[in-house]
């Protein structure tokens, strides 16, 4: 019947019914008579577009073909075949005998099966004995006699039975004595109740309106899925034009990875294109209604899970490595959370365990740059590219480069920040500087978190510096690309111990910082608040002047389970495109963020416990710094001539500074032990 009505339609162009109430011809593809339904495509706007459409819609809008396609869908079932004699066996009647209150409902259901004459005296008999309540031994005997008395007079024909018949609701056709009742193996096999070969329709799988199999939450798969049906994709492509932007925010939907696959995720996430993005939050009224409010946000650029590295790069970093050789300061952010793919958009794809540093954006700004190196307009400036590769982790900042060591950030005269101690790798390929990476990735800071087992705890930093050989290495431009730690760890307070929640502050404040410090360069603010926390003190040049560049690359994860981090990150990106006055976010959500940011921002704190801990490090950094002083003194003592005398004044002023800073320093640590007993 399929292979006729394949035949018939393939090829033929129908009318079809739109959505949006409208109604043009398109071209029959495919014909699945399993699902009645067949699958159409049109042109529209030089897009190839499909869809299903069911027997009956086609029908009813080309009633021409109802004729064809009815004489084909209503062609003669085979006959059902015969019941096998199997399940014969488990009709006869049970040879243990019943409980009393079981007798008289098993004698009364047999009659109902041989509608003989004789049978109306043991119709009557039986209720009489139902009546009069027969003793056991009458009870164990009467199936054996009601069954003797079948024999004699077997029916012509008997009924098959439904299947909700149970056991004893029918005897065995030609049974001659108890000898005869013992089966063979593969009788006694089938001899099983009918539920477990035949499932009843409220136990057999269960399928979707999509003919997928049902999974959880399956009614809000089906309410996204009608919703989609209404949207016009238009995914980004090599072939568009890219605009320039100082600051441009950018978001990218990661595919489904194998664990939301075995768990049957739903999607809550669409990309349309041109910038724009929706979330599909599933939420329940208090009378359990379940509906979606679905919230739109709008960026420069979106991408959906099919992007490629490759795109997002050509969109994103790559405008800014021109701008480096042009003397401008380029900062690109990866921002999201873990698990959304900001190591795989920034490192490199991954198969397995083992990473293609290659294919990521680290690597790919690095062939920029040489090849850079070798174009005509800048092959005069006497460059020379160096790499460096540090983590900020609870405020403090350790060289990835150099075992990890511990470094301090200063301002010079100049009040220039400094990072004092950095180790500058001179690279001459790109193939360098992927191996930095590698050094460096495989020695970072990373722990659990209530979203994931491997969450990256700090903020990863490679800077590639372009120094000018004839101007005694003068700094040119750098490139700044930042790995942002995960931003649940923002709202992680799952654990109550104090690393987690001095963890939980430095992350708060160093991402609340940014994007101050982002605000302000596009505003073209004079003052930039960049001492608010040790990341953007060490970006701190990124901000300052005309020519900086900076470009926020959001993550977010498709599942239902990650809605609520989804929304925190497109909330943050938002409101860093903000700043520019083009974001275009609905209404609807534009009345929700303040509230909702607010009290994320606000909590980073809970002022009472993120103040003290973030004083309990700030006064930690003094007494530290305080000591570093004391191996000056203790150098100058070691010289034959130090004069004890005149330098006794310098060790009493140490000795009474170091004293009151630690003082300090027992007294925040109290305060903040108080704190958290209270939180």
């Amino acid at each position: 019947m399929e292979s006729s009505l394949s035949k018939f339609l393939v090829g033929l162009s129908v009318r079809i019914s739109r959505s949006d109430g409208r109604i043009h011809p398109a071209t029959v593809k495919s014909v699945d008579a399993t699902k009645s339904h067949v699958m159409v495509e049109w042109n529209e706007r030089n897009i190839v577009r499909g869809k299903e459409i069911l027997f009956s819609d086609i029908c009813s809008h080309n009633p021409e073909l109802a004729p064809h396609i009815h004489a084909a869908t209503n062609s003669p079932a085979e006959p059902p075949p015969a019941r096998e004699k199997k399940y014969e066996g488990r009709l006869r009647s049970s040879r243990i005998p019943a409980p009393p209150s079981f007798a008289s409902r098993s004698q009364a259901r047999q009659t109902c099966f041989f509608p003989a004459p004789s049978l109306g005296s043991e119709q009557q008999q039986g209720h009489q004995d139902t009546n009069h309540g027969p003793p056991s031994s009458a009870l164990s005997n009467s199936p054996n006699q009601q069954r003797r008395k079948n024999e004699a007079n077997p029916p012509a024909s008997l009924p098959y039975a439904s299947e909700d018949v149970k056991e004893n609701d029918a005897p065995e056709k030609n049974l001659k004595g108890r000898c005869k009742s013992v089966a063979p193996q593969d009788h006694i096999k089938s001899n099983k109740r009918m539920s477990c070969v035949i499932k009843p329709p409220e136990m057999q799988t269960k399928r979707g309106k999509y003919g997928e199999v049902s999974r959880p939450n399956q009614k809000f798969y089906e309410m996204i899925e009608e919703f989609r049906e209404t949207l016009e994709i238009n995914p980004i492509s090599n072939s568009d034009l890219i605009e320039p932007h100082r600051i441009c925010v950018c978001v990218r939907k990661r595919p489904f990875n194998k664990q939301e696959i075995n768990k049957k995720e739903i999607d809550v996430v669409s990309v349309p294109g041109r910038g724009a993005l929706l979330v599909h939050e599933p939420k329940q009224k208090v009378d359990l209604t379940k509906y979606l409010d679905n919230q739109t946000f709008q960026f420069d650029y979106s991408f959906d899970e099919t992007s490629t590295n490759e795109v997002i790069y050509k969109f994103t970093a790559k405008p800014l490595v021109r701008s480096i050789f042009e003397g401008g300061m380029a900062t690109c952010f990866a921002y999201g959370q873990t698990g959304s793919g900001k190591t795989h958009t920034m490192g490199g794809d991954f198969t397995g365990k083992q990473q293609n540093s290659a294919k990521g954006i680290y690597a790919l700004a690095a062939q920029d740059v040489f090849a850079y190196f070798n174009h005509k307009k800048y092959s005069s400036l006497d460059l020379s590219a160096y790499v460096s590769f540090f983590e900020i982790y609870n405020g403090k900042v350790y060289d990835l480069l150099n075992k990890k060591a511990k470094l301090r950030v200063l301002e010079d005269d100049r009040q220039q920040v400094q990072v004092v101690g950095l180790e500058e790798v001179c690279v001459y390929k790109a193939e360098d500087v992927i191996k930095s990476i590698q050094l460096g990735s495989s020695i970072r800071t990373s722990g659990q978190t209530s979203a994931n087992s491997n969450s990256s705890r700090s903020h990863a930093i490679l800077q590639i510096v372009l120094r000018r050989n004839d101007r005694a290495a003068t700094l040119h431009g750098k490139f700044s690309l930042v790995d942002l730690a995960g931003n649940e760890r923002g709202t992680d307070v799952s654990g109550n111990d104090r690393s987690t929640m001095v963890e939980t502050a430095e992350i708060n404040r160093s991402l609340l910082a940014l994007k101050e410090c982002i605000r302000s360069l596009g505003k073209n603010s004079d003052h930039i608040p960049f001492r608010m926390s040790t990341l953007t003190k060490v970006l701190r040049d990124s901000f300052i002047g005309e020519k900086s560049r900076t470009c926020m690359i959001a993550m977010v994860s498709p599942g239902m389970a990650s809605c609520e981090y989804t929304m925190n990150t497109l909330r943050y990106a938002d409101r860093v495109k903000e700043l520019n006055g083009t974001s275009k976010t609905n209404g609807a959500v534009k009345a929700e963020e303040p509230d909702v940011l607010s009290s994320e921002e606000e909590s980073i704190g809970d002022t009472s416990v993120y103040d003290a801990i973030s004083q309990v490090a700030d006064l930690e950094e003094k007494v530290y710094t305080e000591l570093k002083k004391a191996n000056g003194l203790i150098a100058a003592m070691e010289q034959t001539s130090y004069n004890i005398e005149a330098g006794l004044p310098d060790l009493v002023n140490h000795s009474q500074k170091l004293l009151e800073t630690v003082l300090a320093l027992q007294s925040a640590i109290d305060k903040e032990r108080l704190t958290r007993l209270h939180h």
